[in-house]
């Protein structure tokens, strides 16, 4: 009986919640020296659904080729995703940046730089959409929790490219801030204050979490 299998092509057909997964595994794994067949194995049994006991059917250059387009996918970098949906709900990006709450700044800064955390980290960047006119919409008010477990499905095209764009937003805000510092207040700081300043901004320890993977041989 033939097995079929729906190989990822595109960030937005990864949920979030499996690329946890799969950073989890690495993560556990990390001192253990893992193989390119163990990476491979978990690649096809997360992002795949395929069990072990399937994979062993196919042909190694069928699964060198569906590794390697799934490693592909996870390289990706994508534009800024607006909006998704999540079942019947669609999700929008915070409109106005400077409408943000210092406690939706706090809990982002918390949770932004963790993988296992991402899905709330998700759930302050996007929100229900309440009302919407063809590019333009309103959200609902940030709430904490109220939908951590459904940023758990948040397309990972909106995750890596939400990221990458605070990230170097927090870099804009500091050249910006030791910019003006360095022309109206150059007498009063020292270089260690100056150097501080690099600092401000998101914190994501200039580190997003993305897999690194080995290179796989097809």
């Amino acid at each position: 009986m033939e097995v079929k299998i729906k190989v990822p092509n595109h960030l937005s057909e990864i949920p979030l919640h499996k690329y946890q997964q799969f950073q989890k595994v690495l993560d556990v794994n990390q001192d253990s020296g893992m193989s390119d067949i163990f990476i491979q194995e978990k690649m096809l049994q997360i992002f795949c659904d395929l069990p072990l006991s399937d994979a062993l059917k196919y042909r190694k250059g069928d699964i060198d080729n569906i590794t390697n387009i799934i490693t592909g996918t996870l390289e990706q970098k994508p534009d800024l995703v607006r909006t998704f949906k999540i079942g019947d709900t669609e999700f929008g990006f915070i409109p106005k940046l400077e409408d943000m709450t210092f406690g939706e700044y706090i809990d982002l800064d918390n949770y932004i730089g963790d993988v296992k955390n991402l899905h709330k980290a998700m759930a302050v960047l996007y929100r229900p959409i309440k009302q919407k006119i063809k590019s333009k919409y309103l959200i609902h008010e940030y709430k904490g929790d109220d939908y951590h477990e459904a940023m758990l499905h948040t397309p990972m095209d909106a995750v890596i490219s939400s990221m990458v764009f605070f990230w170097h937003l927090g870099i804009e805000l500091s050249t910006a801030m030791i910019a003006y510092l360095q022309v109206h207040h150059k007498e009063d700081l020292t270089e260690e204050q100056i150097s501080a300043l690099n600092g401000v901004g998101i914190n994501l320890s200039m580190h997003l979490p993305m897999v690194t993977l080995p290179n796989l041989k097809a």
